[in-house]
Protein backbone atom coordinates (compact mmCIF):
# COMPACT_ATOMS: atom_id res chain seq x y z
CA UNK A 1 0.00 0.00 0.00
CA UNK A 2 1.38 3.22 -1.24
CA UNK A 3 1.68 6.17 1.33
CA UNK A 4 -0.59 8.43 2.31
CA UNK A 5 -1.07 11.77 0.10
CA UNK A 6 -1.60 13.68 3.04
CA UNK A 7 -1.62 12.84 6.73
CA UNK A 8 -3.47 14.53 9.54
CA UNK A 9 -1.35 13.77 13.25
CA UNK A 10 -3.03 15.30 16.39
CA UNK A 11 -4.07 18.23 14.76
CA UNK A 12 -5.75 20.80 16.84
CA UNK A 13 -6.53 24.74 16.64
CA UNK A 14 -7.01 27.10 19.54
CA UNK A 15 -8.69 30.60 19.37
CA UNK A 16 -9.06 33.16 22.19
CA UNK A 17 -12.03 34.92 22.12
CA UNK A 18 -13.73 37.09 24.43
CA UNK A 19 -17.17 37.51 25.59
CA UNK A 20 -18.04 41.39 25.43
CA UNK A 21 -15.39 44.33 25.42
CA UNK A 22 -14.22 43.65 28.58
CA UNK A 23 -14.70 40.08 29.03
CA UNK A 24 -12.21 37.52 29.94
CA UNK A 25 -10.17 36.04 27.45
CA UNK A 26 -11.21 32.08 26.52
CA UNK A 27 -10.16 29.33 24.75
CA UNK A 28 -11.90 28.18 22.12
CA UNK A 29 -10.88 24.40 20.42
CA UNK A 30 -12.35 24.36 17.36
CA UNK A 31 -10.49 21.32 16.27
CA UNK A 32 -9.07 18.76 18.48
CA UNK A 33 -6.12 16.18 18.28
CA UNK A 34 -7.61 15.34 14.43
CA UNK A 35 -5.99 12.56 13.17
CA UNK A 36 -6.75 11.48 9.34
CA UNK A 37 -5.36 10.57 6.25
CA UNK A 38 -6.00 11.04 2.25
CA UNK A 39 -4.67 9.06 -0.57
CA UNK A 40 -3.88 9.77 -3.83
CA UNK A 41 -6.84 10.49 -6.08
CA UNK A 42 -9.39 9.44 -3.40
CA UNK A 43 -12.20 11.54 -1.99
CA UNK A 44 -12.50 11.68 2.01
CA UNK A 45 -16.23 13.21 2.87
CA UNK A 46 -15.55 14.97 6.13
CA UNK A 47 -19.54 15.43 7.62
CA UNK A 48 -21.18 17.10 10.81
CA UNK A 49 -23.47 19.76 12.37
CA UNK A 50 -22.73 23.25 12.01
CA UNK A 51 -19.80 24.67 14.39
CA UNK A 52 -18.02 21.24 14.41
CA UNK A 53 -14.94 22.65 12.76
CA UNK A 54 -14.95 21.56 9.42
CA UNK A 55 -14.27 24.60 7.81
CA UNK A 56 -11.32 25.17 10.31
CA UNK A 57 -9.81 21.72 9.33
CA UNK A 58 -10.19 22.90 5.79
CA UNK A 59 -8.29 25.69 6.46
CA UNK A 60 -5.76 24.08 8.47
CA UNK A 61 -4.79 21.53 5.32
CA UNK A 62 -3.99 24.84 2.75
CA UNK A 63 -2.68 26.66 5.87
CA UNK A 64 -4.92 29.33 5.62
CA UNK A 65 -4.85 29.56 9.24
CA UNK A 66 -1.89 27.69 11.65
CA UNK A 67 -2.28 24.60 13.71
CA UNK A 68 -1.85 25.38 17.56
CA UNK A 69 -0.83 21.03 17.90
CA UNK A 70 0.03 19.00 15.67
CA UNK A 71 1.36 17.46 12.38
CA UNK A 72 0.48 17.78 8.55
CA UNK A 73 2.35 15.60 6.36
CA UNK A 74 2.02 16.05 2.48
CA UNK A 75 3.95 13.40 0.96
CA UNK A 76 5.49 12.76 4.28
CA UNK A 77 7.25 16.67 4.73
CA UNK A 78 5.71 18.47 7.69
CA UNK A 79 3.98 21.45 6.30
CA UNK A 80 2.28 22.52 9.68
CA UNK A 81 5.08 25.42 10.91
CA UNK A 82 6.83 26.05 7.82
CA UNK A 83 7.55 29.74 7.13
CA UNK A 84 5.63 30.98 3.92
CA UNK A 85 9.06 31.41 1.68
CA UNK A 86 9.06 27.12 2.24
CA UNK A 87 4.88 27.15 1.98
CA UNK A 88 5.19 28.20 -1.76
CA UNK A 89 5.91 24.46 -3.36
CA UNK A 90 3.45 23.24 -1.63
CA UNK A 91 0.64 25.99 -2.22
CA UNK A 92 0.73 24.44 -5.94
CA UNK A 93 0.36 20.80 -4.82
CA UNK A 94 -3.14 21.74 -2.43
CA UNK A 95 -5.54 24.25 -3.62
CA UNK A 96 -9.20 25.30 -2.26
CA UNK A 97 -12.69 25.76 -3.61
CA UNK A 98 -14.53 28.05 -1.17
CA UNK A 99 -18.54 27.38 -0.91
CA UNK A 100 -18.94 30.90 -1.79
CA UNK A 101 -17.36 32.06 -4.96
CA UNK A 102 -18.40 35.61 -4.72
CA UNK A 103 -16.29 36.01 -1.58
CA UNK A 104 -12.94 33.66 -3.23
CA UNK A 105 -13.22 35.81 -6.72
CA UNK A 106 -11.96 39.23 -7.00
CA UNK A 107 -15.11 41.48 -8.37
CA UNK A 108 -12.50 43.99 -10.33
CA UNK A 109 -10.90 41.30 -12.22
CA UNK A 110 -11.71 39.80 -15.76
CA UNK A 111 -12.41 35.99 -15.50
CA UNK A 112 -9.64 35.25 -18.40
CA UNK A 113 -7.43 37.65 -15.29
CA UNK A 114 -8.61 35.13 -12.32
CA UNK A 115 -7.54 32.15 -13.65
CA UNK A 116 -4.25 33.41 -15.17
CA UNK A 117 -3.31 34.57 -11.78
CA UNK A 118 -1.88 31.70 -9.77
CA UNK A 119 0.15 30.88 -13.09
CA UNK A 120 1.78 34.15 -12.85
CA UNK A 121 2.30 34.88 -9.44
CA UNK A 122 4.25 30.82 -9.87
CA UNK A 123 5.09 31.69 -13.17
CA UNK A 124 4.47 28.47 -14.47
CA UNK A 125 3.58 30.61 -18.20
CA UNK A 126 3.96 33.55 -19.68
CA UNK A 127 2.48 35.06 -23.00
CA UNK A 128 1.09 32.59 -25.57
CA UNK A 129 1.48 29.93 -23.70
CA UNK A 130 -0.36 31.30 -20.18
CA UNK A 131 -3.10 32.47 -23.20
CA UNK A 132 -3.34 28.59 -24.09
CA UNK A 133 -3.53 27.43 -20.59
CA UNK A 134 -6.39 29.55 -19.80
CA UNK A 135 -8.63 28.44 -22.83
CA UNK A 136 -7.49 24.79 -21.77
CA UNK A 137 -8.85 25.81 -18.04
CA UNK A 138 -12.12 27.28 -19.53
CA UNK A 139 -12.85 24.01 -21.65
CA UNK A 140 -12.38 22.03 -19.00
CA UNK A 141 -14.77 23.13 -16.67
CA UNK A 142 -17.22 24.35 -19.28
CA UNK A 143 -16.53 27.73 -19.83
CA UNK A 144 -16.80 29.82 -23.14
CA UNK A 145 -13.76 31.51 -24.35
CA UNK A 146 -15.62 34.53 -25.04
CA UNK A 147 -16.63 34.61 -21.19
CA UNK A 148 -12.84 35.42 -20.40
CA UNK A 149 -13.13 39.35 -19.99
CA UNK A 150 -16.83 39.20 -18.25
CA UNK A 151 -16.57 40.24 -14.37
CA UNK A 152 -17.74 37.44 -11.67
CA UNK A 153 -20.95 39.95 -11.46
CA UNK A 154 -21.68 38.52 -15.46
CA UNK A 155 -21.46 35.14 -14.18
CA UNK A 156 -24.86 32.83 -12.83
CA UNK A 157 -24.09 31.02 -9.15
CA UNK A 158 -23.02 27.76 -10.94
CA UNK A 159 -20.67 29.84 -13.73
CA UNK A 160 -18.96 31.13 -10.67
CA UNK A 161 -18.27 27.81 -9.36
CA UNK A 162 -16.74 26.67 -12.13
CA UNK A 163 -14.57 29.78 -12.81
CA UNK A 164 -13.52 29.30 -9.11
CA UNK A 165 -12.27 24.84 -9.82
CA UNK A 166 -11.18 25.90 -12.74
CA UNK A 167 -8.56 28.84 -10.91
CA UNK A 168 -7.94 26.03 -8.27
CA UNK A 169 -7.33 23.49 -11.26
CA UNK A 170 -4.76 25.74 -12.65
CA UNK A 171 -1.50 24.38 -11.17
CA UNK A 172 -2.60 21.19 -11.37
CA UNK A 173 -2.75 20.59 -7.68
CA UNK A 174 -2.99 17.10 -6.25
CA UNK A 175 -5.50 17.43 -3.49
CA UNK A 176 -8.31 20.04 -3.71
CA UNK A 177 -10.18 20.85 -0.26
CA UNK A 178 -13.67 21.38 -1.04
CA UNK A 179 -15.86 23.58 1.54
CA UNK A 180 -19.29 23.41 0.70
CA UNK A 181 -18.54 23.62 -3.19
CA UNK A 182 -22.63 22.99 -3.61
CA UNK A 183 -24.52 24.20 -1.02
CA UNK A 184 -25.14 27.76 -2.44
CA UNK A 185 -26.50 26.71 -5.58
CA UNK A 186 -29.62 25.93 -6.68
CA UNK A 187 -30.40 21.78 -6.78
CA UNK A 188 -30.29 21.30 -10.59
CA UNK A 189 -26.67 23.10 -10.72
CA UNK A 190 -25.58 21.41 -7.77
CA UNK A 191 -25.33 18.11 -9.41
CA UNK A 192 -24.21 19.39 -12.79
CA UNK A 193 -21.45 20.90 -10.42
CA UNK A 194 -20.66 17.47 -8.39
CA UNK A 195 -20.83 15.46 -11.78
CA UNK A 196 -17.94 18.12 -13.24
CA UNK A 197 -15.66 17.58 -9.95
CA UNK A 198 -16.03 13.59 -10.48
CA UNK A 199 -15.10 13.55 -14.10
CA UNK A 200 -11.82 16.22 -13.47
CA UNK A 201 -10.58 13.87 -10.62
CA UNK A 202 -11.22 10.95 -13.03
CA UNK A 203 -9.28 12.72 -16.12
CA UNK A 204 -6.61 14.20 -13.41
CA UNK A 205 -6.15 12.00 -10.44
CA UNK A 206 -7.07 14.51 -8.37
CA UNK A 207 -7.92 13.86 -4.08
CA UNK A 208 -10.46 15.58 -2.59
CA UNK A 209 -11.27 16.59 0.98
CA UNK A 210 -14.94 16.82 0.59
CA UNK A 211 -16.69 19.16 3.10
CA UNK A 212 -20.39 19.08 2.86
CA UNK A 213 -23.96 18.82 5.27
CA UNK A 214 -25.70 16.89 2.46
CA UNK A 215 -24.96 13.32 3.67
CA UNK A 216 -26.55 11.48 0.39
CA UNK A 217 -24.23 13.95 -1.72
CA UNK A 218 -21.37 13.40 0.75
CA UNK A 219 -22.04 9.05 -0.01
CA UNK A 220 -22.15 10.04 -3.50
CA UNK A 221 -18.86 11.41 -4.13
CA UNK A 222 -16.85 9.88 -1.56
CA UNK A 223 -14.90 6.98 -0.91
CA UNK A 224 -14.27 6.87 2.65
CA UNK A 225 -15.99 9.20 5.70
CA UNK A 226 -15.04 11.06 8.40
CA UNK A 227 -18.03 12.26 11.57
CA UNK A 228 -17.09 14.73 13.21
CA UNK A 229 -18.54 16.24 16.34
CA UNK A 230 -17.53 19.20 18.46
CA UNK A 231 -14.09 19.30 16.84
CA UNK A 232 -13.07 15.65 16.99
CA UNK A 233 -13.58 13.26 14.71
CA UNK A 234 -15.92 10.02 15.88
CA UNK A 235 -16.42 7.74 13.44
CA UNK A 236 -14.16 6.88 9.80
CA UNK A 237 -14.65 3.99 7.26
CA UNK A 238 -15.60 3.16 3.81
CA UNK A 239 -18.77 5.16 2.39
CA UNK A 240 -20.87 2.28 1.87
CA UNK A 241 -20.38 0.17 5.32
CA UNK A 242 -20.50 4.13 7.18
CA UNK A 243 -23.75 4.39 5.66
CA UNK A 244 -25.11 0.85 6.21
CA UNK A 245 -24.33 0.09 9.44
CA UNK A 246 -22.94 2.96 11.82
CA UNK A 247 -21.56 2.27 14.76
CA UNK A 248 -21.13 5.88 16.38
CA UNK A 249 -24.38 6.66 17.97
CA UNK A 250 -23.63 10.47 16.93
CA UNK A 251 -23.38 8.90 13.10
CA UNK A 252 -27.08 7.08 13.57
CA UNK A 253 -28.57 10.10 14.39
CA UNK A 254 -27.27 12.21 11.79
CA UNK A 255 -28.62 9.36 9.58
CA UNK A 256 -31.86 9.22 10.79
CA UNK A 257 -32.16 13.02 10.44
CA UNK A 258 -31.67 12.32 6.69
CA UNK A 259 -35.50 13.26 5.24
CA UNK A 260 -37.47 10.26 3.89
CA UNK A 261 -40.16 9.95 1.57
CA UNK A 262 -42.12 7.63 4.24
CA UNK A 263 -43.11 10.10 7.20
CA UNK A 264 -43.24 6.87 9.52
CA UNK A 265 -39.95 6.28 8.84
CA UNK A 266 -38.75 9.69 9.77
CA UNK A 267 -35.83 9.35 12.51
CA UNK A 268 -35.47 11.73 15.59
CA UNK A 269 -32.76 15.12 14.12
CA UNK A 270 -29.40 16.00 15.94
CA UNK A 271 -31.81 18.91 17.77
CA UNK A 272 -34.65 16.38 19.07
CA UNK A 273 -31.45 14.91 20.82
CA UNK A 274 -30.51 18.17 22.32
CA UNK A 275 -28.23 21.06 22.19
CA UNK A 276 -25.15 20.65 21.01
CA UNK A 277 -22.53 21.75 24.38
CA UNK A 278 -20.59 25.23 23.64
CA UNK A 279 -17.06 24.66 22.53
CA UNK A 280 -16.16 27.28 25.27
CA UNK A 281 -17.09 24.29 28.11
CA UNK A 282 -16.38 21.01 26.31
CA UNK A 283 -18.05 18.10 28.23
CA UNK A 284 -15.57 15.66 29.82
CA UNK A 285 -14.96 12.24 28.62
CA UNK A 286 -16.96 12.18 25.46
CA UNK A 287 -17.39 14.85 23.95
CA UNK A 288 -21.05 13.19 22.44
CA UNK A 289 -22.67 12.08 25.95
CA UNK A 290 -24.32 14.45 27.03
CA UNK A 291 -27.09 13.83 23.90
CA UNK A 292 -26.30 9.99 23.73
CA UNK A 293 -29.14 7.40 24.64
CA UNK A 294 -25.79 4.71 25.15
CA UNK A 295 -24.10 7.09 27.61
CA UNK A 296 -22.33 5.54 31.00
CA UNK A 297 -20.65 6.69 33.56
CA UNK A 298 -17.47 5.83 31.24
CA UNK A 299 -18.22 7.96 28.85
CA UNK A 300 -18.45 11.33 31.37
CA UNK A 301 -15.72 10.46 32.81
CA UNK A 302 -12.77 8.95 29.97
CA UNK A 303 -12.27 10.51 26.46
CA UNK A 304 -13.09 7.39 23.90
CA UNK A 305 -10.03 6.12 21.41
CA UNK A 306 -11.33 5.59 17.81
CA UNK A 307 -10.41 1.74 17.42
CA UNK A 308 -11.82 -0.70 14.83
CA UNK A 309 -15.04 -2.00 14.83
CA UNK A 310 -15.37 -4.20 12.04
CA UNK A 311 -15.67 -3.82 7.89
CA UNK A 312 -13.07 -0.93 8.17
CA UNK A 313 -14.65 0.95 10.20
CA UNK A 314 -13.29 3.02 13.37
CA UNK A 315 -14.86 4.54 15.85
CA UNK A 316 -14.20 6.99 18.85
CA UNK A 317 -16.90 5.29 21.55
CA UNK A 318 -16.97 3.09 24.48
CA UNK A 319 -19.90 1.33 23.35
CA UNK A 320 -20.35 1.46 19.43
CA UNK A 321 -23.89 -0.33 17.85
CA UNK A 322 -24.06 -3.34 16.88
Amino acid sequence: MSAPLLTLEGVTRDFTVRRGLWGTPARLRAVDEVTLHVARGETLGIVGESGCGKSTLARLVVRLIEPSAGAIRLDGTDIAHLPQSALRPMRRRVQMVFQDPNSSLDPRMGAGDLVAEPLRVHRVAVGTALEQRVAELFASVGLRPDQRDNLPAQFSGGQRQRLAIARALALDPDLVVADEPVSALDLSIRAQIVNLMLELQAARGLAYLFIAHDLGLVRHVSDRIAVMYLGRIVETGPAEPLFRAARHPYTRLLLEAVPRLDRRRRGASPHEAGEVPSPLHPPLGCAFHPRCPRATALCREERPTSRPVGDGVEAACHHPVH
